[in-house]
């Protein structure tokens, strides 16, 4: 308790609070890479599990400079997670979020947040909690980005299904849609386009995202009917009618 109501103090005014239920804890993963924040409710070691993969947070200010602590400020997948009823949930911060790390530098949320280091620091994570159990990957954002390329890299993860929420599938699709610098230090699921297609994937778009906009995950998704549009949801607003049916996932 002592260890929760620290990391709320010390990113007070980085990030909106929102309460964690009883039944998840905090804690840190060390992998090879990164340091990952974690908050897990394990109940069946044996039993499914369900991840979730959090976005590229607080990465830039709204003055599109780089920020100093990519901690997210928005509590929408935490939200998500937090509510979801499966006996097996974890809840994944990405690389720099929630914890001090002295390998973090601004370029690992910017220019890198998609790197070979990034994603194997979350896939060793993930492998971490759940070994190989069978599980289901849900990324929000830049998140589902990095799931897209785990599930591609390590098949030895058994993913028996990939959810994205307002989903950054193809980087250089998204890059040249709003006409940004190439992320030159990050991989991008594009090269890996086929066979992602393979993989059991559902797609939740929001209709009045500007962010990642329906027509960049329509361009990309090889099987259109996987595509569940919520009406009247931006980037990070609006989703509320759609998480039962994201948690039932």
């Amino acid at each position: 308790m002592l260890r929760l109501v620290l990391l709320s103090l010390f990113f007070l005014g980085a990030c909106t609070h929102i309460e964690v239920p009883p039944e998840f804890t905090y804690t840190e993963v060390q992998t090879s890479g990164f340091k990952i924040a974690a908050w897990k409710k394990i109940t069946r070691a044996d039993a499914p599990m369900k991840v979730y993969i959090e976005g590229d947070g607080y990465a830039f200010r709204g003055s599109g400079a780089v920020s100093s602590n990519p901690t997210p400020r928005g509590i929408l997948l935490r939200q998500i997670a937090f509510g979801d009823s499966h006996e097996n949930v974890i809840y994944l911060a990405r690389p720099c979020q929630f914890v001090q790390d002295d390998k973090c530098s601004p370029k690992d949320w910017s220019d890198a947040r998609f790197s070979k280091m990034a994603v194997q620091s979350e896939y060793e994570a993930v492998k971490h909690f759940t070994g190989n159990s069978s599980l289901t990957l849900v990324g929000f954002s830049g998140g589902a980005q990095i799931a897209g390329l785990m599930v591609v890299k390590h098949p030895d993860l058994a993913v028996h299904k990939l959810v994205t929420i307002a989903g950054n599938l193809d980087v250089a699709g998204w890059v040249e849609y709003h006409q940004l610098s190439p992320l030159k230090l990050s991989d991008d699921l594009h090269d890996w386009k086929d066979k992602y297609a393979a993989f059991n994937q559902v797609h939740y778009v929001g209709t009045d995202d500007t962010n990642i906009v329906p027509q960049i995950t329509e361009q990309f998704v090889a099987d259109k009917n996987t595509i569940k549009y919520v009406r009247g949801a931006s980037h990070n607003q609006g989703w509320e009618k759609a998480f039962k049916a994201i948690r039932a996932e």
